[in-house]
């Protein structure tokens, strides 16, 4: 589960529930500001650890992954990595049995949603932060930039071969319909089925609070459909 910058335990856990209800381990990634900024020496080594992670627990199957808002960047370069040595990853890729993408920011965005999540209640350091991100997206391609395009280059190829369910809203200013249509489209023009909820009001990550039954039933028929559901725990 990599979640959005700066998540908040509670909102997390409320997201893990569901899983854990159905005996599911959850392993929750959070990426730190610095982080994103500094691709080669924190974003990609994160990702690297998710591998070594998945690697070291082969019998964790089926896999989901449930990511939100800038967790696509992250898995992004999860991918990228399992590109350079299919061989290798193979097997994990393999074990993938449903992707739910809530929220899923593109990296254009990063300006737009990173200073919103930092200072949620100060307008005066978002304006300051978003005008860093412009000059840092711009003046450090080859250290950031072209770090961030590869990624989303290896998110749209879906190398995992696993139908997404993408969850969005029509007022997100971070993941907007356009941009998360635009992933759709894609994944559809080669071949693979895309499950796909909009809604008109709901805010960023922010659908599961306001649609709890809607979000909850689409997820659990998808995951049916992906045969990727077990029965709940208890039952």
């Amino acid at each position: 589960m990599p979640t959005w910058l700066m998540a908040n335990e509670k909102h997390i856990n409320k997201n893990a529930k569901f899983y854990l209800d159905y005996g599911f381990d959850v392993l929750n990634i959070k990426l730190q500001m610095w982080q994103l900024l500094l691709p080669t020496k924190g974003t990609q080594i994160v990702a690297a650890n998710i591998l070594k992670f998945l690697e070291a627990n082969q019998t964790y199957s089926p896999l989901v992954l449930h990511g939100f808002s800038i967790g696509g960047y992250l898995w992004g370069e999860a991918l990228v990595q399992m590109k350079s040595d299919k061989k290798r990853y193979q097997p994990i890729a393999d074990k993938i049995s449903g992707q739910i993408w809530d929220s899923l920011a593109d990296i254009t965005q990063i300006p737009i949603g990173t200073p919103a999540a930092m200072f949620p209640n100060n307008k005066l350091l978002q304006t300051i932060l978003r005008s860093y991100l412009v000059f840092h997206m711009k003046a450090f391609d080859k250290i950031a930039t072209c770090h961030y395009r590869k990624s989303r280059d290896a998110f749209f190829e879906n190398i995992v071969n696993v139908p997404m369910l993408i969850f969005g809203s029509k007022i997100d200013p971070v993941a907007t319909e356009e941009t998360l249509r635009t992933l759709k489209e894609h994944l559809e023009s080669k071949g693979s089925k895309v499950y796909w909820k909009i809604w008109d009001d709901s805010p960023h990550v922010s659908h599961l609070f306001k649609y709890p039954e809607e979000y909850t039933k689409i997820m659990t028929d998808y995951l049916k459909d992906m045969k990727a559901l077990p029965p709940k725990s208890g039952t």
